[in-house]
């Protein structure tokens, strides 16, 4: 297509999207209200490994490519480790696993004495684990990063500190995307804002159902590497950095209200307390690793867990995209197939079909309180803090999608 596109989001899914349309040499604007890649693009575990997703084979065909692609650095690292403590563990990473199988990728068993090898840290009761042989892991700070600066490279705009207050219709199209810093003439929209796309998108009559959730990681001091950096298990999602430090998340989440979805200006307590004692559990041999830093941001859940990908009728030139907590290790795919929805109408590498907003007509209006999906409250009355993932790989949900944050 010719135009100009305006990107809704500075978060990872964005930011590949721009850049994928850049690369199309399609004219783009992002926006973004604060610092691009400020919230969860920049403070995830990494993970690149997303077996259920329609876009997970394109995910895999990418990401060694993306530091080349790009021009800047990702530290992509290839394959990973799954930790089982017992054999509950194991089985729900075997269920993962097998989708990967099916697909044409291949993973290994590992017992207790070849986990031990390739991951010392582990307890001797450990009841072993996987190393898949496809997924890896990359540095989210880098990563946005590299994404900004090729968009740049390109000839993009990027707007920083720039909030969007609504939108100009004329017809079944948006024309105009109204912020605070003046107006955005469009022929195109890609609403990619995280936790705040709903409330984007209910501006031009669109309802997306999200719950924002607030998620949280520790850091520990470097420890020695160890041969594949992403090694994870036991809820916990993460992986250790070239320098050495561990980097682990896997809530348990709290559920937040819509004005309070922005970066929390602290960690709670008790969310670090858990990630510590489970990562004590996890590697009890490096458990005199002091944890120096600790990062909070805001993920996005939609009711089934999926994400949304779609261009809808109405307006006609407008695609929705929240990725329910797993953008970052989806981002190359999932930033290109956008591309060619709003290029084309269409994605033609993967079956986008399952992903679409109309799966959610219907819904029960109070769909966040029948799930639990309530913010904590003192009182106790409701909302009782409990996790917006389950598990970092599992448990599978009733569509067979991993409950997981990348």
């Amino acid at each position: 297509m010719s135009g100009h596109v305006v990107v809704i989001g500075g978060g990872v899914t964005g930011l590949s999207t721009a850049w994928w349309l850049r690369r199309e040499g399609v004219a783009v604007t992002l926006v973004e209200r604060g610092i691009v890649g400020w919230e969860a693009s920049g403070r995830n575990g990494g993970g690149a490994t997303h077996a259920y997703s329609p876009l997970f084979r394109e995910e895999q065909r990418l990401w060694p490519m993306m530091d080349e692609l790009l021009g800047y650095p990702t530290e992509y690292q290839p394959q990973r480790i799954r930790i089982a403590l017992d054999p509950a563990q194991l089985e729900q990473y075997w269920r993962v696993t097998n989708l990967a199988v099916q697909q044409g990728f291949r993973a290994e068993a590992l017992d207790a004495h070849a986990l031990k090898e390739l991951v010392p840290w582990v307890p001797d009761s450990v009841a072993g684990g996987l190393l898949w042989h496809f997924g890896g892991h990359a540095n989210p700070q880098r990563t946005v990063q590299a994404y900004a600066w090729a968009i740049e490279d390109l000839g993009g705009t990027i707007l920083q500190h720039t909030a969007v207050t609504g939108f100009d219709l004329r017809g079944d199209k948006v024309v105009a995307v109204q912020t605070d810093q003046g107006p955005l003439g469009c022929d195109a929209v890609v609403i990619a804002a995280g936790p705040h796309t709903a409330q984007l998108a209910a501006m031009v009559g669109v309802t997306v159902p999200i719950a924002p959730a607030r998620a949280e990681m520790i850091v520990t001091e470097p420890l020695p590497l160890i041969r594949h950096g992403g090694a994870d298990g036991n809820g916990l999602y993460g992986r250790q950095t070239l320098r050495g430090n561990l980097a682990y998340g896997g809530g348990p989440h709290e559920w937040l209200e819509l004005p309070d979805a922005r970066t929390p200006k602290a960690v709670n307590s008790p969310v670090v307390r858990s990630l510590a004692r489970r990562l004590h559990e996890l590697f009890p041999k490096v458990a005199h690793a002091r944890v120096i830093r600790s990062w909070a941001g805001v993920v996005e859940n939609t009711p089934d867990g999926r994400p949304i990908l779609d261009r809808l009728d109405a307006p006609a030139n407008l695609v929705i995209a929240t990725m329910s907590s797993v953008g970052f290790g989806l981002s190359p795919a999932s930033g290109r197939a956008i591309m060619q929805l709003v290029t084309q109408g269409r994605c033609d590498f993967a079956d986008l079909s399952q992903l679409t907003l109309s799966r959610f007509a219907g819904l029960p209006t109070d769909w966040q309180a029948r799930n639990g999906w309530v913010p904590w409250s003192p009182d106790g009355a409701e909302g009782e803090r409990g996790p917006a993932r389950a598990d970092a790989a599992g448990p599978l949900s009733a569509s067979g999608q991993a409950q997981a944050h990348s």
